[in-house]
């Protein structure tokens, strides 16, 4: 039986992102390094590991800081589903000369088809429409707990949960509001609370 916790099994790492991409803010160092510590805290992800070509109780952990992220690319832990299932998972940052830093918490849609056979072939064909709110509203729940839990600590400009959308769009684009027909949840700042407007496609 495949372990959809282990890093070396290639296929857990496949089929792209299922993510939390929160748009933390100017380019900060010491923002994003809040945001990446809230996160970790927030998801309760365990371990902290720079290389996916072992397994945890083959590597040592690494810091969980910007400068790890910056050297290894990737941060990579696992961490327990709504389910009780556990899966891997990771982190990246993109960051903008002279624009924003974006940090991206990630499962694997590899690893996420091994605990629920709904997921099929998302985000392809039919597995891709309508259909997928079925299991993704659980996801996209939980993700937005983890992001207001996020912004108590760091309050980011915009947080999105779905596949694979860091920087797709920014906070100013949308004018703190999201659209009528939405692929993807938003995460939006009003008056210093945290709104969530989930999927509806």
């Amino acid at each position: 039986m495949h372990d959809p916790a282990s890093f070396t099994d290639d296929e857990n790492w496949s089929g792209g992102f299922y993510e939390l991409a929160i748009e933390i803010g100017d380019r900060s160092d010491e923002l994003l390094q809040l945001g990446l510590s809230a996160l970790w805290r927030a998801a309760a992800i365990d371990g902290c590991y720079g290389r996916r070509d072992r397994e945890p109780g083959e590597q040592d952990d690494v810091a969980c800081t910007v400068s790890s992220l910056a050297e290894f690319g990737h941060l990579r832990g696992t961490v327990t589903l709504p389910s009780g299932r556990r899966v891997v998972c990771g982190c990246l940052a993109i960051r903008e000369d002279d624009g924003t830093d974006w940090l991206a918490f990630y499962l694997p849609v590899g690893a996420l088809s091994r605990v629920d056979a709904k997921i099929g072939g998302f985000p392809f064909g039919q597995d891709g429409g309508t259909v997928s709110l079925e299991w993704r509203r659980t996801l996209d729940n939980w993700l937005a707990v983890v992001g207001a839990d996020i912004f108590q600590e760091v309050p980011f400009r915009l947080g999105l949960i779905g596949f694979e959308l860091s920087g797709e769009t920014c906070a100013e684009q949308l004018d703190g509001h999201a659209p009528e027909e939405r692929w993807e949840g938003y995460l939006l700042p009003a008056g210093g609370r945290l709104r969530f407007d989930p999927a509806n496609r």
